[in-house]
């Protein structure tokens, strides 16, 4: 017989009640119209056609969806190791990069741990850290970048997992590969360092961090990409993450069976065949986000600044006679869902995805007009 003071229907644990779930970009406007999304840091230019075709003629011809993708992702595995440099075993696949960093925080940490982040980080870690029974901490930020020092000042005998997005969602910034050594140089050994590169593919030819190095040389690095943005497949959720054997072993003990699809697996290794997409995309992206920020500097004398980014949005900042939820409500009667922060302590600030050419034109012309200017 149950106690008569015990609840009457199933209680959560108290550290879910904590979690405030994920909220994702808007796509419409409040008044149920259906808006340009620049919101969700998706591709512009949408998906490779080879990808495209590839996801539909995934299915077998007989069968059709019926049987179970294959298990392991061992094709696109070897895919990515190709593309990469990395052996095929040190790569495991997951439900786009969020699975991945949510096992990296299950995997690592539990009741009683740490799991340690920059102030203004991806909002995922905060929920990867709460699910799992972890206490999460945030670093200090320097300029709205994750701050190294900061970082290692707050490493406690309770830490077991640091998570460093690179670059970050959702400011842009980035650390530079000699930032990244310093971090890992000064935890611990018995201290996961996960380096979220969603954004990498992003970066000038050229430009790395030294994450992918990090995890083929030591023991407790862990890197996730994803195929979400420049890829184009956001709707395939699709990542992987790589590093020692031991870590990809414990995320493959816990991830999802069968968790990419058949037609995700498909066209993600089309995708990776087809890098001149993925120019494309970058190319269009610097040049987008270059107009941006400089239409943004030139309303500066208003109070709007521009974080410098090295992913596919800018972060603006309002700071003086146009606000955030004015520019805001703008955008939406434009025609434009962007992303408003202020459950990430960024009530001054809008996110605005990279889009395309024509759409870029009319978000400044708005925010021109906004600030007093003509457009």
């Amino acid at each position: 017989m149950r106690a008569a003071d015990m609840t009457t229907r199933p209680t959560p644990k108290p550290w879910i009640e904590a979690i405030h779930a994920y909220v994702p970009g808007k796509a419409t406007g409040a008044d149920g119209r259906v808006l340009t999304k620049l919101s969700a840091n998706e591709n512009p230019l949408g998906t490779s056609a080879a990808a495209l075709e590839a996801r539909k003629a995934a299915a077998d011809p007989a069968l059709g969806a019926a049987p179970y993708p294959d298990p392991d992702a061992r094709e696109l595995r070897e895919a990515i190791g190709k593309l990469h440099g990395i052996d095929p075993v040190r790569i495991v696949c997951g439900t786009g990069s969020d699975e991945l960093l949510n096992l990296a925080a299950q995997g690592f940490a539990g009741r009683g741990d740490e799991v340690l982040f920059s102030r203004f980080s991806f909002s995922v870690y905060d929920i990867a850290a709460r699910r799992c029974g972890a206490t999460p901490v945030d670093a200090p930020d320097r300029e709205y970048a994750a701050d190294v020092d900061a970082l290692l000042s707050a490493v406690t005998d309770r830490t077991r997992v640091v998570f460093l997005a690179n670059p970050n969602n959702p400011t842009g910034t980035y650390l530079p590969r000699a930032e990244v050594a310093r971090l890992h140089e000064g935890l611990p050994a018995d201290v996961l360092l996960a380096i979220d590169q969603a954004y990498g593919e992003y970066l000038a030819d050229g430009e790395d961090d030294g994450g992918l190095a990090l995890a083929e040389a030591n023991d407790n690095v862990l890197v996730t990409r994803t195929f979400s943005k420049i890829y184009g497949l956001a709707g395939e959720r699709i990542g992987w993450a790589t590093g020692a054997p031991h870590l990809i072993d414990t995320l493959n003990r816990i991830r999802g069976p069968f968790n990419v699809t058949t037609s995700g697996q498909a066209a993600a290794i089309a995708a990776l065949g087809d890098q001149d997409f993925v120019a494309r995309s970058r190319d269009h992206n610097t040049a987008e986000r270059a107009r941006l920020a400089e239409a943004i500097a030139g309303l500066g004398n208003h109070g709007l600044t521009a974080v410098p980014s090295e992913a596919n949005f800018l972060l603006v900042l309002f700071e003086g006679d146009v606000t955030a939820e004015a520019a805001l409500e703008a955008l939406g009667k434009a025609g434009y869902a962007v992303r408003h922060l202020p459950g990430q302590g960024l009530p001054n600030a809008l996110r605005i995805t990279i889009g395309k050419s024509d759409d870029m034109t009319r978000v400044i012309a708005t925010l021109r007009e906004q600030c007093g200017e003509a457009s």
